[in-house]
């Protein structure tokens, strides 16, 4: 079994909250992630323009498009 897990757990188009990407072992069953960084490391890195904008879905709901979250992967050489 290998450490990796499939970008085909994502949908090829939506939108996915942070827990899917970053992962979450909190939750029940835990959420593996599929960009291992920390929550912090992940903000910071789409404010410096490394990961792709969020998309605010409304108020309190903060979303990332599937598709730019698929590019990420092919450019960080995922796929």
């Amino acid at each position: 079994m290998t450490n990796q897990v499939s970008t085909t757990s994502l949908p090829q188009t939506g939108f996915c909250r942070l827990p899917q990407i970053i992962g979450d072992p909190e939750a029940t069953p835990p959420i593996l992630p599929i960009i291992p960084v920390s929550k912090s490391a992940w903000w910071a890195g789409v404010a410096s323009g490394l990961y792709p904008k969020s998309v605010k879905l409304n108020k309190r709901t903060t979303a990332w498009r599937v598709e730019d979250i698929h590019q990420l992967i092919k450019e960080l050489g995922g796929e």
